[in-house]
């Protein structure tokens, strides 16, 4: 059965005394959340402890945004699987565009760190996506179905979340039509060797466009990004109706 997932991913925002504050104000506003979703924070590392040290016994899993693919090593700026599990992180996001894009981040590294997390017991969730420039030419498909191809060498499919992050809606405020998102999404799962794997959407996901996008029958859950900074915010998208 799809587990539906709705995860915050924070990026490089928050100190240890914002995400504190946020705690404050989202928690209590989780007493009426139905129990068939989960939750993930994905957070900064200096955040992860403080996360750990404040969730427990809630609801909300904690996520990591990166992970290296060597459990030790000389990898200046990197952090370990395992270092990861110590805190008490559950997910790690693996493969977001702004790693590709702005950090030399390939298939074959996104394929290592995946393989690496889940050899921890750490879930993937794993993002792919094409550019504005790729969609314009007709290529989102070839560009999607190339990058699993490519990271899901050897991937355990059993124990892994995929984000569908059309590049050109991240950040932007423009969302892809819900239809055209439930479509993609549809192509991926399609190409997968376990139908029944969570599958989340992500670009410019907000309290007034949740609703919609999770009456759709491929998407499982969304991976948010600036509307997850705000308590008030995540906590309406986490409580969509449907």
């Amino acid at each position: 059965m799809r587990k539906v997932i709705i995860a915050g991913n924070w990026k490089m925002f928050k100190t240890r005394a914002e995400t504190l504050e946020f705690l404050q104000g989202f928690l209590p506003q989780l007493d009426t959340t139905p129990d068939d979703r989960d939750i993930v924070l994905c957070a900064p590392f200096t955040d992860l402890g403080t996360l750990s040290r404040n969730l427990h016994g809630s609801r909300i899993q904690i996520g990591a945004q990166n992970v290296h693919w060597a459990e030790s090593g000389a990898f200046t700026g990197e952090i370990s699987a395992l270092m990861l599990v110590e805190v008490g992180v559950r997910y790690v996001v693996i493969g977001h565009s702004e790693r590709r894009q702005f950090f030399g981040e390939t298939d074959e590294t996104v394929n290592l760190r995946l393989k690496a997390a889940q050899k921890a017991g750490l879930i993937p969730i794993l993002c792919v996506g094409e550019s504005k420039q790729q969609r314009d030419a007709g290529e989102t498909e070839a560009i999607i179905f190339k990058q699993l191809e490519h990271d899901l060498i050897d991937v355990d499919q059993e124990h892994l979340i995929i984000a569908y992050e059309p590049i050109w809606a991240i950040g932007t405020g423009d969302t892809c039509a819900s239809a055209e998102a439930n479509r993609v999404i549809g192509l991926i799962r399609s190409k997968l060797s376990n139908p029944d794997m969570t599958i989340q959407y992500g670009g410019s996901v907000k309290p007034d466009n949740i609703n919609e996008i999770m009456a759709q029958s491929e998407i499982d859950g969304a991976l948010v990004g600036g509307a997850s900074l705000d308590p008030q915010d995540f906590a309406k998208l986490v409580n969509y109706k449907v």
